[in-house]
């Protein structure tokens, strides 16, 4: 028998699934209604305020969701690449799977990013600095242990993040057969970046 708290646990599942499942390219999360979404998940709008106090507490909970679902991949994606020496292929490829599978909850981000919603804007805004905030400790631990300097490892994080970014949002709606010549073009610019980085922290040592 299931207990009354995964019960609630469930329905606030397909609370989540319902609002982005009716999200698109021509539908925004803003469009949404308390009641279809409630429709869609299969219970009454009254019900609805027993897991979100109105859509905007479930719109910042699809943030969170999609935002932690990221990094924790990404996440798995560094520490897998830096063991098979090829952190950047990794760590595209897995973007792009994660672009692949949630893009209804990746167009939320973007959109809502620059969005009207200082709520939203700042909750983006802090998922993304954790973002990059893993990303540059992940390249000064790495630049560390291989002797490798690189320069300003934060700004670094700030460009691979603001490409990642760019180049999801244009390929959002592209099909899937699309993705293996974005995979290739993602891999040239970062490894741009990291090589630009590294040539700078040569020419430029952060002592001069």
């Amino acid at each position: 028998m299931v207990s009354r708290v995964e019960q609630k646990r469930q329905t606030r599942r397909r609370l989540l699934k319902a609002a982005l499942n009716q999200m698109g390219e021509d539908r925004s999360f803003a469009t949404l209604s308390l009641r279809e979404v409630a429709r869609e998940a299969g219970i009454a709008p009254t019900s609805f305020y027993r897991h979100f106090q109105d859509m905007d507490e479930l719109g910042l909970a699809l943030v969170d969701e999609g935002a932690s679902k990221l990094r924790q991949l990404m996440r798995r994606a560094r520490k897998r690449g830096i063991e098979e020496g090829k952190t950047v292929v990794t760590s595209v490829e897995v973007f792009l799977e994660f672009l692949r599978n949630n893009r209804n909850l990746f167009r939320l981000m973007l959109r809502e990013k620059t969005g009207g919603s200082a709520t939203y804007r700042c909750a983006i805004n802090r998922e993304i600095k954790k973002f990059i905030g893993e990303i540059a400790d992940e390249l000064e631990r790495v630049s560390q242990l291989s002797g490798r300097q690189i320069a300003d490892p934060y700004m670094v994080a700030e460009a691979v993040v603001t490409i990642l970014f760019n180049q999801g949002g244009e390929a959002i709606d592209l099909p899937d057969d699309a993705f293996e010549q974005l995979a290739e073009k993602l891999i040239i610019q970062l490894r741009l970046v990291l090589l630009g980085a590294e040539v700078y922290a040569e020419k430029f040592p952060a002592s001069e």
